[in-house]
């Protein structure tokens, strides 16, 4: 006991002269700890004032809390008779939950917000049994005065990471925390242990959704003779059947929009017209597993072998790459779908062009759905003006239906002569009031002689909500889904030249075979508006020439499957820029941000970066 007690007397010592000076001592400090007291100053961490911020976006249901429920049961019954507290958080360092073996514990965590919801990264809060067990990727004892804040110096905390066995990534850390006075070096090995069997369930969680979707497979198998296809994270599977039915090209298609019905909130049931010219009929079931979606398995029918010069002329189902011709009434045909909004070859894209050229040539309400800033508008806006050059739209987004512009819909209505599309953005965001604003204006449309047209858009993400918006769906005869970017691929390419040639208005500008490949790589959550934004800041860099991928913004570069917070995007872009300084050179790079090459590595993992 003396000997504990000089060391961490060593290390308060060690910690006051850092906090002066900036310097551990070496010899004293482990270096782990060292280099995190280090990496707590450099963020700013005050280690008298920093507080740990709270956050309310948890998944509390998610595989990691079903995961560790049971062990974290059974740790807190072995535990009883020892005073302390057991955490779980996430792969963010944000408590998941607490459970403590003894009221007082309890009490003073409380004081230091180490409770569910707060945020124990060490960019918060300094060197910790959490944030820094994140940092160092490996589990660690962190004891009294090797805490960087001043409030955590009566604590000492064992934490150790979990990671997916599966895939490596860490998706939480298990922390054992009690008063210095009850600590123990035994701590270490119970987290170590505790941790290990959550991974373990982790395991058994996967391949619980991979079995319900193999299962599936098979029982449906088993009742068809025809084609069947499964699809599910990683896994694709497909009968006899399908193999011998459909070419590699054509069975690519038929997975890529299978996870597109896959992730809607609709039936999954489809038709689509594959590049071979096979109109081909979807029916799909959905595997649930828990509040996920493990996967779908598809039964495919071919309706015909090639697709009838009728049927292609009438809009539904042609192939990508070909041109939809579309009348409004007497006006011209569309010529070319490929000049609406942005240019697209994928067969999503086309749908929708042959969905609202469709719409707006049979003269019905048009209601157009999807993620934001997928072009929905400039689409609607796009193929109307194609259709009728004469025509003019009038765009009334829902504040407009708030406020004194709905009387120049009104008055625009009465002077109507020429054709008018009235074109209502964004009508899941109107107040009560706005409904009925909009509702009164659309009877009045409805009822009207002159020559108009009307199309409405709506976030998809709402369409199964019970917001005010909904009392107006029966104005509208017709929907039409733009699917988001990440479904659309093959659009990038025309869509990347579209926006370079509206930016730099004809400047010669073009992305390189490099660059192209990590705009694809990137899904794009915020679609064409992100796409557009991302574009932007390349040619700031470079005006003319070939946009390179180090001159793309440092979220193109990561294929990170969650949303990164504002600290973590800003470490992702200096990791970004570091390697391309470094020209790729991971050991120089991590040498150059400061860290350890096995942090560097896992945040590489962590943030998705593929950046050479």
């Amino acid at each position: 006991m003396p000997g504990i007690v000089e060391r961490r007397s060593r290390i308060a010592t060690a910690r006051a002269d850092f906090l002066r000076s900036g310097r551990a001592e070496s010899t004293t400090v482990p270096g782990v700890v060292a280099a995190s007291w280090q990496r707590s100053f450099s963020a700013g961490v005050d280690a008298a004032t920093s507080q740990a911020a709270y956050h309310e976006d948890l998944d509390l249901t998610g595989r990691l809390m079903r995961s560790a429920a049971p062990v974290i049961a059974r740790l807190s019954d072995d535990l009883s008779e020892m005073p302390l507290s057991i955490v779980l958080t996430d792969y963010r360092a944000r408590i998941l939950s607490r459970s403590e073996t003894d009221r007082t514990i309890g009490t003073l965590l409380d004081k230091v917000s180490l409770a569910p919801g707060f945020n124990y990264a060490e960019g918060s809060v300094g060197t910790n049994g959490i944030g820094t067990v994140l940092e160092s990727g490996q589990p660690l004892y962190i004891v009294g005065p090797e805490h960087f804040h001043e409030q955590l110096q009566p604590f000492a905390c064992a934490g150790s990471p979990i990671r997916d066995p599966a895939t490596g990534r860490v998706e939480g850390v298990l922390d054992i925390s009690c008063l210095t006075e009850h600590s123990s070096p035994l701590m270490h090995s119970l987290v170590r242990s505790a941790a290990h069997d959550i991974e373990r369930n982790l395991l058994v969680d996967r391949n619980e959704c991979q079995q319900a979707l193999f299962d599936t497979f098979i029982r449906l198998d088993s009742r068809t003779r025809g084609a069947l296809m499964a699809i599910g994270g990683s896994i694709v599977m497909g009968n006899a059947v399908a193999q011998n039915l459909f070419e590699p090209s054509e069975q690519r298609t038929i997975h890529e929009h299978a996870r597109y019905l896959m992730m809607g909130q609709s039936n999954p049931v489809d038709q689509i017209e594959l590049s071979s010219g096979k109109v081909v009929h979807l029916r799909g079931t959905r595997i649930i597993v828990g509040h996920d979606v493990a996967g779908i398995v598809v039964a495919v029918q071919i309706v015909s072998e090639t697709a009838s010069l009728e049927h292609r002329a009438s809009g539904r189902g042609y192939r990508a790459g070909e041109t939809q011709p579309a009348s409004l009434g007497a006006g011209p045909a569309v010529a070319d779908l490929s000049v609406a909004s942005g240019d697209g070859r994928s067969l999503l894209w086309h749908r929708a062009c042959s969905g609202i050229s469709d719409a707006l040539r049979d003269d019905v309400a048009l209601l157009v759905t999807g993620e934001t800033g997928c072009g929905k508008r400039s689409l609607i806006a796009d193929l109307y003006r194609s259709a009728v050059p004469g025509g003019r739209t009038m765009v009334f987004a829902s504040a407009d239906l708030d406020g004194p512009r709905i009387r120049d819909a009104e008055r625009a209505l009465a002077d109507t002569v020429d054709p008018t599309l009235f074109l209502f953005t964004n009508i899941d965001r109107l107040s009560i009031d706005g409904v009925v604003v909009l509702n009164d204006f659309l009877v009045g449309l409805a009822a009207s002689d002159r020559p108009i047209f009307i199309a409405a858009t709506v976030s998809d993400a709402d369409l199964g909500s019970g917001l005010p918006f909904r009392d107006l769906l029966p104005h509208f005869a017709r929907a039409v889904t733009v699917a988001p970017l990440r479904h659309r691929i093959e659009d990038l390419p025309l869509l990347v030249a579209h926006v370079i040639a509206n930016v730099t208005g004809g400047r010669r500008a073009a992305v390189s075979p490099a660059a192209m490949r990590v705009i694809s790589r990137y899904p794009w959550p915020r679609n064409i508006r992100e796409l557009e934004e991302a574009l932007a800041v390349a040619l700031l860099k470079r005006p003319v020439g070939e946009i390179q991928p180090e001159d793309l913004p440092g979220y193109c570069h990561s294929g990170a499957s969650r949303l990164l917070s504002v600290l973590e995007s800003g470490e992702r872009d200096m990791i970004v820029a570091a390697l391309h300084d470094a020209e790729g050179n991971r050991v120089r790079a991590a040498a150059a941000l400061g860290i350890a090459r096995s942090s560097l590595y896992r945040k590489l993992k962590s943030f998705g970066i593929d950046a050479a």
